[in-house]
């Protein structure tokens, strides 16, 4: 039975695949939703959203793709346990989140919601400029994306810890692992990267509690999701100082409803998702890398071990 993917995106994505792949991928055929033809040839699903019943409509899935890094809002739990799910880590999207990252301390480190509130009042007021080796920062979060994120900070001078369910060993980075570590790592982050997976486990992470723990006047980076934050909880600690700023790629829900406090507090920024895109063709050679692994019996880049939580 030859493969047949199911693309379920936007046009020009699903255009350059339906192109593009079979050429990757001898064999397979790229099909764009909603014409799927016979759910029985399905064999592949690449998505970001796709429909809740989609899955049990297809009886020979072997393997979903989410069409980025992100894997938790696929509803992968109506997958049967046969079914391998993929996030899709291409390098660009690797660079650019350490990019995004990189934007963010910088801005933080430097004190700009400071001066964009200074800006905003017609006020000549400058601040101290603190070293970088003084300025101690904690990511969240040290898979391929955090640890890419670790590593491009720590070469800017700062001092860096990594923080991970599981013992990870980064050059450069200190790196602790586990529940008992955490109050001790937050207690050392005067700015805080959230690059972590969604799950039940790391929802709202970012709480009032997270925010006790650091040192007063700490910073909140979040690229990961918007439901790791507690952004009542962040509002709070905002107002009472203990958190001096924050930087906010994702937000719950995404866009924020217009009159969202968030929008428009003076030590908030906020960007609308744009951390990072899956270049299309980068996207597809990382599919299609993917399905020939799997087709030789090796393990797929950018498999979710899905017994772990993501």
């Amino acid at each position: 039975m030859d493969p047949v993917l199911l693309h379920l995106g936007t046009p020009a994505r699903g255009e350059r695949w339906q192109t593009l792949l079979p050429r990757l991928v001898p064999g397979l055929t790229v099909r764009l939703w909603p014409d799927m033809g016979d759910p029985a040839a399905i064999t592949h699903v690449a998505a970001w959203t796709p429909p809740d019943d989609l899955f049990a409509m297809l009886p020979n899935l072997a393997m979903v793709f989410s069409v980025g890094a992100g894997v938790d809002q696929l509803r992968a739990d109506a997958l049967p346990d046969h079914v391998a799910l993929v996030r899709t880590v291409e390098p660009g999207l690797v660079v650019e989140m350490a990019d995004y990252a990189t934007l963010a301390v910088l801005a933080l480190h430097r004190d700009l919601p400071h001066y964009l509130m200074a800006q905003r009042a017609g006020q000549w007021a400058p601040q101290p400029v603190i070293a970088k080796g003084a300025r101690r920062v904690t990511v969240l979060g040290l898979g391929a994306m955090g640890g890419a994120i670790a590593t491009q900070i720590a070469a800017l001078g700062f001092p860096v810890t990594g923080w991970s369910r599981r013992p990870r060993d980064l050059p450069g980075i200190d790196c602790r692992h586990g529940a008992d570590a955490l109050t001790d790592v937050l207690a050392i982050s005067d700015i805080l990267i959230c690059a972590l997976p969604l799950t039940a486990e790391t929802r709202h992470i970012l709480n009032a509690a997270t925010f006790a723990r650091l040192p007063r006047g700490a910073a909140i980076v979040n690229m990961g999701r918007g439901g790791h934050l507690d952004q009542v909880a962040l509002l709070a600690a905002l107002d009472t100082g203990q958190v001096a700023a924050a930087m906010l790629d994702v937000t719950d829900p995404e866009p924020l409803p217009p009159d969202h406090p968030l929008w428009r507090h003076p030590r908030v920024v906020l960007t609308p998702h744009v951390a990072a895109e899956t270049d299309i063709d980068g996207g597809a050679r990382a599919v299609a890398a993917a399905i020939l692994a799997h087709r030789a019996g090796t393990l797929p880049p950018g498999l979710v071990d899905r017994s772990a939580g993501y």
